[in-house]
């Protein structure tokens, strides 16, 4: 559709005339509006126009401010659009009736309109025209669920009617329905090119987590974003769970120069760089704050690992040292430094580290893990196994199996409750293998005594178990902890191997098969099943920090 120059409202709102568009006198076109507020920073709206209005609209409000519960309509204080000469169809319209009704919206009369528009529903119930302007009269009053139900009446009337689905999609839009995605769509299908219908779409996708094609209707939604931030760090969250970080680094560049003084957008834009293996621009991007005298320990932290990155070691050190003296109880900070040690095969210095953070978190299991690593390459196999003991005993949590970690978050970390639901499947379900091993496991959490009536059922279903499924994951590796308790080393030892074959990195069968050599007399491969074990650890602790990094972007770019 051509367009010629738009002319400038005295608000700023840009308004088109002069289209060859023959629906454009009466629909008009998008409009992307500022309102001004008592905020210092005036909040964004995009919106249909509605046609028979000349000093009102109702608009979606882009983003709210709360976790996305976003898009609520809003009524612009009159004067704020320039809708002159949009209703000049009605004015022109031979139907008398259609201009009353028209009049009584222009004049915020929506209970006459509402009226008016039954009076001529009753003449004409096939007129979708009638049915768009009741559901406008409606919204006008505030009664959304019967302006809903209008504009759906007129939509069962012709599916096509531009009026009525932006009327429907901006009503469910504001309740972040995906009912509205239906109504979007087609609204697209008859004008592609439409921004405001592809910018509602990216948000509801967005809230959807259907993030492919929210990307898609970022893109195509054009500028409309471009001043909100909560807008950017949607379309930015959203490529980075597509793992497509450079362009999510594009946008979140867009989005601190916004607001380039907040520091949290710094934290964020620099995590995305070093997620994207920019580790120089995001030293550049931390500059500012690393300068200002006082860096808090998070940007320390990224900091060394941008300077470890860019393989500046000495820097990076000197940054987690700075940051620990500030952040003395923050665990990762010692991981960091140790992981650093470790690769740099300084490994004394890492021990001395983390050591001095036991001392501060004596119950940090992830300490005992760093340092256990760390002794393991000096080859001190007995203080490393008395580490990895230690952390196991701190954190028993980390040898359950991912499906009893679900179930048990699912329950608050409550392994009463968990136990009791899975109890109760088990009823219904007295063979499923599953349900067994979560049973067997959520009893050896519990710390079941050999012996005793709870401790025979754990080691019943684990037994099951595995005669029911044996390629089940983690079953045999709550067996062999059994077995373990019972005594029983040799058998620990035979299923901790068949643990192990089928899948070599689990640290649990592991550090089990440590156990169970060692009570059986048998030190021969120890030292080389602990250097095994110290490599798992070490790339845990790398998968560790990365998904620590992608949870920061993905969290703290959700709507503030």
């Amino acid at each position: 559709m051509e367009r010629t120059r738009p002319k400038q409202s005295p608000t700023g709102a840009t308004a088109f005339s002069g289209t060859s568009d023959p629906l454009a006198g009466i629909f008009g076109d998008v409009l992307l509006l500022s309102e001004n507020t008592d905020s210092p920073a005036s909040p964004q709206y995009f919106c249909y126009e509605v046609p028979w209005l000349l000093a009102r609209s109702i608009c979606a409000r882009s983003f709210a401010l709360t976790a996305m519960r976003m898009i609520v309509l809003k009524k612009l204080r009159p004067g704020i659009l320039l809708l002159a000469g949009l209703c000049g169809a009605w004015a022109r319209a031979e139907n008398s009736q259609v201009e009353a009704i028209a009049q009584a919206l222009r004049a915020n009369e929506f209970a006459r309109a509402v009226e008016l528009t039954r009076d001529g529903l009753k003449q004409s119930p096939g007129n979708a025209e009638l049915w768009a302007m009741q559901g406008a009269a409606y919204s006008g009053e505030g009664q959304n669920k019967k302006a809903l139900d209008s504009f759906r009446a007129a939509l069962k009337i012709s599916p096509n009617y531009i009026p009525a689905l932006q009327g429907a999609a901006q009503i469910e839009y504001s309740e972040s329905s995906t009912a509205a995605i239906p109504h979007l769509e087609r609204l697209l299908s008859l004008r592609p090119g439409d921004r405001t219908s592809h910018g509602m779409l990216a948000v509801l996708e967005y809230q959807q987590g259907n993030c492919a094609a929210a990307v898609t209707h970022f893109e195509k939604a054009g500028t409309l974003f471009d001043s909100q931030p909560d807008g950017l760090h949607a379309h930015a969250a959203c490529l980075v769970k597509l793992k497509r970080l450079d362009k999510a680094v594009d946008i979140f560049e867009r989005a601190l120069a916004l607001h380039p003084e907040d520091g949290i957008e710094r934290h964020l834009l620099a995590a995305l760089q070093l997620l994207a293996h920019q580790p120089q621009n995001a030293l550049v991007t931390l500059q500012p704050l690393l300068q200002s005298g006082n860096p808090n320990a998070e940007t320390l932290d990224l900091a060394a690992t941008a300077y470890e990155d860019s393989k500046d070691t000495p820097q990076a050190v000197a940054s987690l040292r700075q940051a620990i003296l500030l952040d003395p109880h923050n665990v990762n900070l010692y991981v960091d430094l140790a992981n650093i040690s470790s690769a740099h095969d300084s490994f004394q210095v890492g021990i001395d580290v983390v050591s001095d953070g036991i001392v501060q978190l004596p119950k940090a299991a992830p300490l005992y893990l760093a340092r256990g690593v760390l002794y393991v390459q000096l080859a001190e196999y007995d203080k490393a196994e008395r580490d990895f003991e230690t952390a196991y005993e701190l954190d028993p949590h980390q040898s359950l199996s991912s499906a009893a970690q679900g179930l048990l978050a699912a329950q608050q970390n409550d392994l009463d409750r968990a136990l009791a639901t899975v109890q109760a499947k088990l009823e219904q379900r007295p063979r499923d293998p599953i349900l067994l091993y979560l049973r067997a496991d959520f009893l050896s959490q519990k710390g079941v005594e050999p012996g005793t009536p709870d401790f025979q059922l754990a080691l019943r279903s684990a037994r099951q178990a595995v005669s029911l499924q044996p390629t089940l994951s983690g079953v045999r590796t709550v067996l062999a902890k059994l077995y373990l308790q019972a005594g029983n080393y040799p058998q620990a030892v035979e299923q901790c191997r068949k643990a192990l074959d089928r899948d070599p990195k689990d640290q649990t069968a592991l550090y089990h098969l440590i156990q169970g050599l060692r009570k059986m007399g048998d030190n021969r491969e120890i030292p080389d099943l602990l250097k095994r074990l110290a490599l798992l650890r070490q790339q845990a602790a790398r998968d560790e920090s990365q998904r620590n990094q992608y949870k920061l972007v993905e969290e703290d770019t959700q709507p503030r």
